[in-house]
């Protein structure tokens, strides 16, 4: 179980802010933001054309959420949740039918002007019965991750997206760290971090990991690996200089590594966009004999 505790929310009487343990995702533009950050990576990138789709589905995302939202009365009853654990476990929470509406309106949305790989794989997603996409979505959630289509992933991941971070967003929580460790997952839905942050700006030098799923972000403190939560043999590579925004993090002890992003080199990053236009640094790690410990929701394993 984590070691950030979430009770409900109740007003405050303001003082001296102290580090906020949780983060949860504001969605107000949240999508197109990244969708406009792929395509300004996309600008002579050797992937400009991969980066580009990814933002047609964020945009699509974008444009489901402000057309067809979660219902108000799901939010509401969101308040129940709350209480020990992760309040939107993946393994705990029954899912609503809004997911498979959403992947149903992104399928729609992608189609236009689809070429026939990708016309292929939305077809095959199309002409599923609903439960065989609910057990995709488990296999996914659970991170079995092989055991769906690689080329059919990233859509139902998007949709999960889409709902879960709607979910989170709408929380009425407040978080409190406590003495323990066990970070390494989101403490509102128990997903893996797509990567680090270090943030600017009133939580400058701060760093949250940022949720692969929910997208939310918890803090933790730096110099510690945010999978083993080792600290004796932690390395920083880039591809750049020394203070360059994209860095990864290495840890001896378990052999794995994530991104880390800092946003007081370059206010425009994005992680899930950044992530998936750094895969160079990936294949430097990979070279040096580390794993990954988490997944890009562009890039599941298999993917081209």
């Amino acid at each position: 179980m984590s070691s950030i505790k979430l009770t409900p929310l109740e007003p405050t009487s303001g003082g001296v802010e102290e580090i906020s343990a949780l983060l949860l995702p504001d969605l107000r533009q949240h999508f197109s933001r990244r969708a406009a950050r792929l395509r300004q990576l996309a600008e002579g990138h050797e992937q400009a054309d991969y980066l580009r789709f990814a933002a047609r589905v964020a945009e699509a995302q974008q444009a489901i959420f402000e057309r067809s939202p979660v219902a108000a009365e799901e939010l509401q009853a969101l308040v129940a949740r709350i209480g020990d654990g992760a309040p939107l476990d993946v393994q705990r929470l029954p899912r609503s039918a809004y997911w498979q509406a959403a992947l149903e309106q992104l399928i729609e949305h992608l189609r236009r002007d689809a070429s026939a790989p990708l016309t292929k794989a939305l077809d095959a997603i199309g002409g599923m019965p609903a439960e065989q996409r609910e057990a995709c979505a488990e296999q996914l959630l659970l991170g079995h991750y092989l055991q769906v289509d690689s080329g059919q992933a990233l859509f139902f991941w998007a949709a999960l997206s889409l709902y879960f971070s709607q979910l989170a967003s709408a929380l009425p929580v407040t978080a409190q760290a406590q003495v323990g460790e066990q970070r390494q997952h989101c403490p509102v839905c128990c997903s893996a971090p797509v990567a680090s942050v270090i943030l600017s700006g009133k939580r400058a030098g701060l760093r949250y990991l940022h949720c692969g799923l929910c997208e939310s972000r918890w803090h933790m403190v730096r110099a510690k690996c945010s999978n083993c939560e080792g600290t004796g043999q932690l390395h920083y590579w880039s591809l750049e200089h020394q203070d360059s925004a994209v860095k990864a993090e290495s840890c001896g002890d378990c052999q794995s590594y994530l991104k880390v992003f800092y946003y007081p080199h370059d206010q425009r990053l994005e992680p899930v966009a950044d992530d998936l236009a750094s895969l160079a640094l990936d294949a430097g790690l990979e070279a040096e004999g580390f794993a990954r410990s988490s997944i890009n929701p562009f890039l599941f394993p298999g993917q081209a």
